[in-house]
Parts: C-alpha cells; structure tokens; sequence
C-alpha cells in the first residue's frame, strides 16, 4: 500500500470486538469531530495468547469482516487488513496518512489490556490522539463495586446494582453520515483466517453473520423470545432462545442494540423481561467484571482449594465425550449439536459440562479449551465463567455436589426426545420411555427401533450412580 497525502482531518479507527457501524462510540467520536475515518483491522497470527480465537471464532471473524467490508464499500469508502503487531502498524498507518488521531474500543482480556497499555505509551509521545472507548459492554468491569469498594462475586447483587444499565439507548446517528477515506485495497483472504480443518464450510449455510442477519433475530426478541424467554429457555427442541450470542461476541451488534430491542417502545413487559432475558446479559457484564479483578480464572479456579481435585486423565473418555458418543442421549445430542453448527443450547452446555467435570472427572479447563475452539460464540470471559460456575469453583458458582442426572435433565428439558432425535439419529425410532435410557429398554423394543448397543449406539461409558459417588469422594478430598 503507498502512503496517502497527509490529512490532518482524519482519523484511525481500529476495529477490533466491535465490527458494525452503528453503535460505534469510536466512528461516533471521528463522525462528531468532523474527521474523515480510515478502517483498519489488524490480524497478529504470532501473537502469543493461548486464547487466541478457536476455529469456530475464525470462522465467524472471517464472516464479520467480509460483511464489514461491504458495508463500508457502500458508503464509498474501504477498510485496510494487515497483519502484524498492532503496536507497530497503528504508529505506522498514522504517520502515513497524517491522522491526527486513533480511536478504538477497549477489550478485556488480560492480553488485550495488556496491548492497550502499550499503545497508549506509544501514543503519549507521538503527539496523535489515542483514545479508547467502551464499545461491547454496557458498562465497564470496574463502574460498578460492592459496599467494600471492591468486586461482586455474586451475581443478583451485583445485577442489581448494575441492572439500570439495560435501559442506556444505542448512540443516535446514522453510518451514512459517516465519511470513510477510499484507500487502496487489501485482502481479506491474505489474514489466512479461516482454519485448515474445512469443517467449518457447514457453518456457511446454518449462519447468517450480516447486518441484516442479526436484525431479523433481534426483530423476534421483543414479540416472541424476549416476553417468553422465563418458559421456554430451557427446552432445547424449543427455538426458545435469541441465538444472538456469536453476533455479541465479536460486536456484529451491541448490547445496547440487544436491550432496545427486547425492551420495545412500550413498557408493559419490561420487569418480566428485565428479570429473565436481559438478565442473560447482565450475567455476561458480571462474567466481564470477574476476569477483569480476577485475571487468573481462564487458566486456574477461582476457588483455589479446586486446583487439588484428583482429575483423572483419561483420552478415550473425553474423545467420547467430544464425539457425542458418551451412551447418554441428552448429552450426545448437546455435542453433536456443537460440532455441526457451532453453537449448543445453553441448558445443555450445563448438562455436557457438568458431565465431563463430574461423571468423567475430568479438568474443566479441557472442556473450555473444546468449547473454545468449537464454539462460534466462544468468549473468553463467558466461556470461563461458564465452566467455573458448572465445576463449583468460580464465583457464585453451583455447587460441586449438585451434580446433574443426565438422564433426568433430558426426560425433564426434552420428555418427547425431539432434540434427541434430531441429533442422534440412530435413536429416532425409539418411544419416549426409552429415548432417555435405551440401556434398559427391553432387547425387543431395540431391535423393533433398530437400536444395537455397543454397535451402532455406545453403552453407556460410565454408571451415574458410581460417577456421582466418585465425584463425592474427589469433593471430600480437598475439604
């Protein structure tokens, strides 16, 4: 790319978890100082987090940024992708240009905040204004505190004080007001983001990661999902969820946009959807307030006494359990569900975890690392939350001892076996008394449904009974 005539009415806006245009606190600040906006993405493949984003993520990234692409076409201007430090290329793409000042939205990620610090250094002494903004988070991690001055480890208490935040409107202006510099064009393709492994190219057809996609989900949230949610979240074969969490995670929309949306222009509703829907959100703002005090939690427990449970190490358990071949039906639809779209019914994300941790005994930090990389929505700070809460050993976490009968949750969340049948097909033709718990329906009833176990079905790879006993016993280990 040559360098540009110098224009000192111009501005760097870096995108980073905040790929859309509206919304956008940082376009809103280049758009009110009258600054022509230069779009730039920068992809750091030897950048040296662990929790780079999985496959899934790349995927969905790759998507975003296409669609990003066009819509900045349209409004005839062109985003810049290049590859390398962010540290060096922002100095860079400054200079060349002239820009009088860089602008981008905060992340929170331990190496994210790390990074920022560094280029904000960078900028101190370069005379170009650097300035950062909220773009993806209602509120930041460190505005809301308990009565101590220090961070919640509950959650209704910490919702409760941050809750007010659900009604803050999305920033009022319109992406054709914005002016974007036409530059020369870079390739998306040369960011090599999407994984070698091509399983992702069914994701193509089941995701519809544009503008246009997210808004025809958020368009059901406040006559359907959104005044529903309390009843119908928790059935799997129920399309009773937003299904807008990989659009959140890498800020294909805002969470303002979210909230607006589900609340509506009238008020008849809002306590009721307050209280279950958006609470999903604030469990995302409290999830982000806890890595932040607590930066450790991706990689250890936040209840350290958890780091002397005796896991066991066992490959063929947990590549059953990656696979969906566990034996138990509910928990194989969940996994299977994940590897074939990407994503997985938050009720049964508790379930497969729960199964994994305590069944199987096995580190809840390998069934975060395989959400992670198979997860279109993977969030680092979700992510963890999610799998501490399920081990017992984050804040306002389930107990250790409650330990989910797999069996049970799918005759309770899924009493007709639908979502069973729809993702292990082999069982479809069993009754409902035996979907659950085809190793003690009688032989006849398998054959007439065409059900070998062991064959064309596992056994089930653990007893619930002896697991749960197990798991008490590694619990009673460390008290």
């Amino acid at each position: 790319m040559s360098a540009s005539v110098p224009n000192p009415k111009c501005a760097v806006v870096w995108f980073r978890k905040d790929l859309r245009l509206e919304d956008h606190p940082a376009l809103l600040a280049a758009l009110s100082d009258g600054l022509e906006i230069i779009p730039i993405f920068i992809w750091d493949p030897k950048a040296s987090d662990i929790w780079r984003p999985g496959e899934a993520s790349r995927w969905w990234l790759h998507q975003s940024l296409l669609h990003l692409r066009q819509s900045i076409n349209r409004l005839g201007g062109s985003i810049l992708f290049l590859i390398g430090k962010p540290q060096e290329i922002l100095p860079r793409i400054c200079r060349d240009h002239g820009a009088s000042a860089l602008f981008y939205g905060r992340c929170y990620e331990p190496s994210s905040l790390e990074l920022e610090s560094s280029i904000e250094t960078i900028f101190s002494a370069s005379g170009i204004r650097c300035q950062s903004f909220n773009s993806n988070l209602l509120q930041e991690p460190w505005e809301v505190s308990n009565q101590s001055g220090g961070p919640y480890r509950v959650f209704t208490p910490y919702w409760r004080s941050a809750r007010a935040s659900v009604y803050t409107p999305p920033l009022a202006y319109s992406p054709s007001s914005l002016s974007f510099a036409r530059l020369a064009p870079t390739s998306l393709e040369s960011l090599n983001l999407l994984p070698e492994n091509p399983w992702h190219n069914k994701l193509t057809p089941l995701w519809d990661v544009s503008k246009s996609g997210a808004k025809v989900l958020m368009k059901r949230l406040h006559s359907d999902i959104a005044p529903a949610y309390h009843s119908r979240r928790d059935f799997p074969a129920d399309d009773g969820t937003s299904r807008l969490a990989p659009y959140l995670a890498w800020g294909n929309i805002s969470p303002r946009q979210i909230c607006s949306a589900a609340l509506g222009l009238d008020s008849q509703n809002h306590q009721l959807v307050e209280n279950k829907f958006l609470a999903q959100i604030g469990w995302r703002e409290f999830s982000y307030h806890l890595l932040h005090y607590f930066p450790h939690i991706p990689d250890a427990p936040l209840r350290e006494k958890y780091s002397r449970l005796p896991w066991r190490d066992d490959c063929a358990s947990f590549n059953a359990w990656q696979q969906g071949k566990t034996g138990y039906p509910f928990v194989d639809a969940g996994m299977r569900q994940l590897w074939a779209t990407g994503w997985m019914h938050n009720r049964v994300r508790m379930v497969v975890a729960s199964f994994l941790i305590k069944h199987l005994l096995l580190p809840w930090r390998d069934g975060a690392r395989w959400f992670w990389d198979t997860l279109v929505d993977a969030d680092l700070a979700n992510n963890t939350q999610g799998w501490q809460w399920t081990a017992g050993c984050g804040a306002d976490a389930a107990p250790y001892f409650r330990i989910f009968n797999p069996t049970r949750q799918g005759e309770k969340f899924d009493a007709k076996g639908c979502y069973i049948r729809k993702w292990v097909p082999e069982l479809k033709q069993l009754p409902n008394s035996a979907i659950h718990c085809p190793w003690n329906a009688p032989e006849t009833v398998l054959q007439a449904a065409g059900v070998q176990l062991g064959i064309n079905y596992p056994k089930p790879i653990v007893n619930h009974f002896e697991a749960r006993n197990r798991a008490l016993k590694a619990l009673e280990s460390i008290s």
